[in-house]
Order: structure tokens, then sequence, then C-alpha cells
């Protein structure tokens, strides 16, 4: 899994630029949009979360787990609702900007919560930290469908019979190429060298092979009910994004100047922050990745 200094270096070194950009309560995961584009990023985040309180039932009473839960956005709408949200991140700024505004926020492992620690859940929801829970050395020695099913018992163990999950994931996509080819080294603007560029800017994390290494991992304990891509509505939320994080602001000026010591000692900064391309953006787009949005229910 990707560990606290990786997390650590994509989400806690420019937490600020994050918040300034996209909101104290940065969602940095895929908007729900379903086609309409006229859609603001606010009004595509509050559709999936509306989407998420339906599926898995977030409401007065309801207790509510989100791992990986970034600056809390999730956690905010729950109490909005009326529920009581419990999050997880390894992201150290994250986990103080989440605290700051009220929210129940715990720097831990999300592979590493029990009952015994955090009792039981009505629902359990995870957006965009799925992707970080297999490590690229996971997977090379033979790991990853293992760490997938022992995070889908933990997360079992802690619901009721028929409590649901919901798991917003990137995956690889139907273009994937094979590993081998996967180098910075490779030509610029080719397959091999975007996705070298993403596992710059997220290190330590390995996606899943597809929509359909998740499902079989979480069987026997879940029964997938709904499963969908999100790829198109993730192009457009990059897009969002890209404008956001581009808005001319003073203060983000002065929190990038910092950075500059950070960008003359470190290769691995200069491209994952500033190789001047957008390469999660590529990645969709050639479908090297995909997007995808799933609904578990624990089976009886």
């Amino acid at each position: 899994m990707a560990d606290r200094d990786d997390l650590d270096f994509t989400y806690s070194l420019i937490d600020r630029i994050f918040r300034l950009s996209l909101g104290e309560l940065a969602d940095f995961s895929g908007a729900k949009y379903d086609g309409d584009f006229s859609l603001t990023l606010e009004q595509a985040q509050r559709r999936k979360h509306e989407y998420v309180a339906e599926r898995i039932g977030i409401g007065p009473g309801r207790r509510v787990l989100d791992l990986g839960c970034g600056w809390g956005p999730l956690l905010a709408y729950v109490r909005e609702r009326g529920g009581d949200g419990v999050g997880v991140t390894l992201s150290s700024a994250q986990a103080k900007a989440c605290r700051r505004h009220g929210l129940e926020v715990h720097l831990q492992d999300a592979r590493e919560v029990t009952a015994a620690d955090f009792g039981n859940f009505d629902a359990v929801a995870s957006l965009g930290a799925f992707e970080h829970f297999c490590s690229p050395e996971d997977h090379a020695a033979g790991r990853q469908e293992q760490v997938y099913r022992d995070l889908f018992g933990h997360i079992a163990d802690l619901l009721p019979a028929g409590g649901r999950l919901y798991l917003q994931t990137m995956v690889y996509g139907r273009n994937m190429i094979p590993l081998e080819e996967v180098s910075i080294d490779a030509p610029r603007d080719s397959d091999g060298w975007y996705l070298a560029l993403m596992s710059r800017q997220f290190p330590g994390s390995f996606l899943p092979y597809g929509q359909e290494q998740v499902v079989e991992c979480a069987d026997p304990r879940f029964r997938l009910l709904e499963g969908s891509s999100g790829r198109l509505d993730y192009l457009e939320t990059i897009r969002q994004w890209r404008k956001r994080f581009g808005e001319p602001d003073l203060r983000k000026t002065l929190m990038k100047a910092r950075l500059v010591p950070r960008y003359l000692t470190s290769s691995d900064f200069r491209l994952a922050f500033t190789s001047g391309v957008s390469a999660n953006s590529i990645c969709f787009e050639r479908e090297l990745m995909d997007h995808h949005r799933l609904v578990f229910e624990k089976r009886g």
C-alpha cells in the first residue's frame, strides 16, 4: 500500500494549494455529471454525494465510515444529513484540515480499521482511495488480490448483514499496455511515458485491473448491486480541477514559491507536479485507465 510518506508527497505537500483551489473541504474525487456538463463542479459533486447517500443509506442516526476521507467532503455531507461520519486517512494535512471543521478523522491505515477500535458501522464508503491500497511491490510479489480480499474482509466485519459499501476507484482500462513498456524513459507522449508519469504523481500505488478484479475479490463477502463507468465524468472533473488550479491567486503564488527548493532538488517532484501535461487526462482519454462506481451489499 502507498504509505504515509507516499500520500504526504501527493496530498500533504501541496495541501494548501488544493484547499485554495477547491475549497476548504476540497473534493478530490470524480464528480457525477451523468453527461450533463452544463453543471458546475460543485453541483456535480453534490450529485455524487446524493447518489452515494441513496445507495448506501446515509441519514439520521446512521453511522458511516469513509475510508480515505481526503479533506472531508463526504463526511460533511453525512453530518448535514444527520448521520455520524468517521473518516481515516494517511495524509497528516488532510486529517488536520478535517478536524478544523469538527469532523471525526483518524490518521490511520484504512486496511487496519477494526470494530475493536472503531465500533460497527451501518455503511462504508471509499471514494478515490482504493487505488492506493495495493503497491507496485505488492503486485510484483503476487499479493494484489490478497490485499483486496483482506480489505473486503475487514470492511465486512464492520457491517451488519445487508450493510452496504460504496466504492469509487480508478482502474486500468481496456487499452492498458504491458507493464514492461511503462517507463519514464519511454518516448514523450507515448502511453508508457504517461503511465510512468502517473506513477510519479501517485507513488506507492498500483491500480486494479478493471472492475472485474475488484468484484471478484469482494466475493464471497459482498455481492455487487450496481456498477458503472464514470470515465467521461472524471475527464470533465479533471478539466474543472485544472481550471481551478490555474486561476490566479496571490496566496497560491506564494505557496508555489515555497516549493521552489523542492523543485530544484527533487526530480520526482518536477515530474509529478511541473511536467506541463495532465497525465491523468491523457490516460483516461486513451482508455489506459477507467473509473468505476460500485455499490456492494454484504452477504448474509
